[in-house]
């Protein structure tokens, strides 16, 4: 396991290990097999960032469900732009269904705010959010999250899903971002 990495101009320090995110999403899934347990779920997954938390989750779901995804883009760099730009839009019936939210990370939560406000005009029997990460002290939004995975500091972080401009999705750990800019001599690069 590599302490730091190098994506592009940035330096990003080891956050969290993948040991402790494979117990975490083991936690987020045994919550969801006991909850639906006779039920039908749809899993909205929100891309590009949570297709690896998605991809754990559901290879440890053991309830009859499907997946669906959207996309949304709120970030230039490592900032948000505090703009929500539809990109692939909700494509499935969701009336009088069970839906399940899945997002790589909250932070100010414009973006799921967005998507909750879309879903509700398609009258869904129930919605809940599976979110992996949180950023407590950035959160402007007043939902709540039903399955998380662990909140983190308000930093940028990259890894498991999540990017600078593209890069460092396919990390297996998730990194923040380094006060120190420069490489050390356990820096990998992306």
């Amino acid at each position: 396991m590599t302490t730091t990495v190098k994506i592009k101009d940035k330096l990003f320090e080891l956050l969290v290990p993948a040991e402790e995110i494979s117990a975490a999403v083991d936690a987020i899934a045994s919550r969801i097999n006991a909850d639906y347990a006779s039920k039908e779920p749809l899993f909205l997954c929100i891309l590009n960032g949570s297709f690896m938390f998605a991809a754990d989750l559901l290879r440890r779901i053991r309830v009859p469900c499907r997946v669906s995804f959207v996309k949304y883009a709120s970030y230039a760099g490592t900032k948000s732009t505090q703009y929500i730009k539809n990109l692939v839009g909700l494509n499935e019936d969701v009336e009088a269904k069970d839906v399940i939210i899945v997002e790589d990370i909250v932070d100010t939560g414009l973006t799921m705010s967005h998507l909750l406000t879309e879903l509700s005009e398609k009258k869904p029997a129930t919605v809940r959010i599976a979110a992996f990460c949180f950023k407590k002290e950035a959160f402007q939004a007043t939902f709540t999250i039903d399955y998380l995975g662990m909140e983190i500091p308000n930093a940028f972080v990259i890894g498991y899903g999540m990017d600078y401009e593209g890069y460092g999705r396919n990390l297996a750990e998730i990194y923040q971002i380094s006060d120190n800019q420069y490489p050390t001599s356990n820096t990998s690069t992306c």
